[in-house]
């Protein structure tokens, strides 16, 4: 089964980007590569249950065990220690990708608080896309009553697509709510 914002890309998108920035060949028209979702904990250097329970939360929302991350160097202003529990990411790719695309863009966006669109400024001059998040209530799959902390995570689109004006298109034509300016 192909899921809904897949099929939407292929009969749609791929046609109207090819259209506006005049690609000749199917293979140049940029597309999502993967979405990574990542949940920096800095409290997890004194508790580590908070490690536990941010695994069980990105767990549900992104249908897919996430990966513990590691510092990396020893820290002293901020006591941390090369190889400590500081957080938590997961790599979508695929129809998981899909699925989480069309569930984040369509539902928990519009269930933030004062939503007015996202911003259009967060491309890094490659394509790449990055939204933060401020509390992972927004999702469906979180129930209020048994999350011990409110949270935020960051949300990364990485697509093939060479400049940000590109990314920006592809984003848009799959229904990212961008903010007027």
């Amino acid at each position: 089964m192909i899921p809904r914002l897949q099929e939407k890309y292929q009969k749609e998108v791929v046609p109207a980007l090819m259209e506006k920035f005049g690609y000749k060949n199917i293979m140049q028209v940029p597309k999502l590569e993967k979405i990574v979702l990542n949940m920096g904990l800095g409290e997890a250097k004194e508790n580590s249950k908070v490690i536990e329970s941010a695994v069980t939360d990105l767990q549900l929302i992104a249908g897919q065990k996430p990966v513990v991350t590691k510092s990396r160097k020893s820290v002293a202003n901020f006591k941390v220690r090369e190889g400590m529990n500081i957080g938590s990411k997961v790599t979508l790719r695929k129809v998981r990708m899909y699925e989480f695309a069309d569930k984040f863009i369509n539902i928990a966006l519009p269930r933030e608080r004062d939503f007015r669109g996202v911003s259009a400024k967060s491309f890094d001059g490659r394509g790449n896309y990055a939204v933060g998040i401020k509390e992972q209530l927004m999702f469906p799959e979180i129930e209020y009553d048994k999350i011990d902390k409110i949270r935020g995570m960051d949300v990364i689109f990485v697509t093939t697509a060479k400049t940000d004006e590109e990314a920006k298109e592809l984003l848009k034509l799959l229904g990212m709510p961008f903010a007027q300016q």
